[in-house]
């Protein structure tokens, strides 16, 4: 029994020592009475201190269960030192096709991360700006709690 209880802390030791990812950022900006705008669009501003590391970025989307659709275009723009400005549309899964919701509940609100760039190396320090925009039909998009932005530093 004892051999076991070892082997179970080691096991715990290695799995949590050997997960180099943590969350660098993270931040949700709530939506003005959850209606999303083309006029609003939400900015984080991000201070990159390590331009030599690898950093996963995630689109956090919080929504109620009255949200019309089964998924949510947005465009993501980038800027900041030594990047060229960009700009890029995604499509973020919310529900399945027989319409149970994919996020996880939190009392009357779903959130949903989306990975939207993957081992991205920032090639400066300094301050830059990630930009979210909804890019749906409807002008303004209901239902929408809040918008955030996870970089995982890898």
């Amino acid at each position: 029994m004892k051999k076991k209880h070892i082997h179970n802390l080691l096991f715990t030791f290695i799995l949590f020592t050997s997960c180099d990812q943590t969350s660098f950022y993270d931040v949700n900006k709530p939506i003005n009475n959850r209606t999303w705008s083309y006029s609003t669009p939400v900015k984080f501003n991000v201070d990159i201190r390590d331009s030599k590391t690898k950093y996963d970025v995630y689109v956090s989307i919080r929504h109620t269960p009255e949200y019309n659709y089964s998924n949510l275009f947005i465009l993501l723009h980038q800027s900041g030192n030594k990047v060229k400005d960009t700009t890029h549309r995604h499509e973020i899964k919310l529900a399945e096709l027989d319409g149970r919701w994919l996020g996880t509940s939190a009392g009357s609100l779903l959130n949903t991360e989306f990975k939207a760039i993957e081992n991205f190396i920032f090639p400066d320090t300094g301050t830059y700006t990630f930009t979210i925009e909804q890019n749906m039909r409807d002008n303004p998009l209901k239902n929408i709690s809040d918008v955030g932005l996870k970089i995982i530093k890898k």
